[in-house]
């Protein structure tokens, strides 16, 4: 069994749901889980709605910032271990190839960044995916990757991005 797995979280701009999934994980499979994230078209800026969702669940926030996916496809890169798009676009999207050949799955969450309307809506948009990317990290965490053979571990994960 591995010490540490590296996770790679994916969404097209990598400025709220991926960033909000990275900073869960680490926090949530500190010592077991190592989370990053990136995105195919970087925005280049965490928004504030994701930090500040972040700063409420009291996860830390230095060091997050919006990155394309090539810093993960180079030789020198961590090895992955699991990468889950969050996004539908980037579920969509030919990725690059990840050496070593990571498992995959799609854990797709509305944008929160698309919401329109009142300061209200929007800030219920931003808990809402935070709230559902933590309940799936947790499914995620609490999987016995020890003990599952390939197929159950692709089928656990797959399940979980309907949860």
């Amino acid at each position: 069994m591995k010490n540490e797995y590296n996770v790679l979280f994916l969404c097209t701009g990598n400025s709220a749901r991926s960033i909000m999934a990275e900073a869960i994980l680490n926090q949530k499979g500190r010592g077991r889980f190592h989370a990053y994230s990136a995105g195919s078209h970087p925005t280049g800026a965490v928004r504030p709605e994701a930090v500040h969702q972040l700063e409420c669940a009291h996860l830390p926030t230095s060091g997050l910032r919006s990155k394309s996916w090539n810093e993960f496809s180079k030789p020198d890169s961590p090895h992955l271990d699991f990468v889950f798009t969050v996004c539908d676009n980037a579920a969509n999207e030919v990725c690059p190839v990840w050496p070593g050949q990571p498992m995959t799955a799609h854990w797709g969450v509305p944008d929160p960044a698309a919401v329109e309307g009142s300061d209200e809506a929007r800030a219920k948009a931003f808990r809402d995916a935070f709230l559902l990317l933590d309940r799936r990290i947790s499914l995620f965490v609490s999987l016995p990757l020890a003990t599952l053979d390939s197929l159950s571990l692709k089928k656990q994960i797959d399940d979980i991005g309907t949860k």
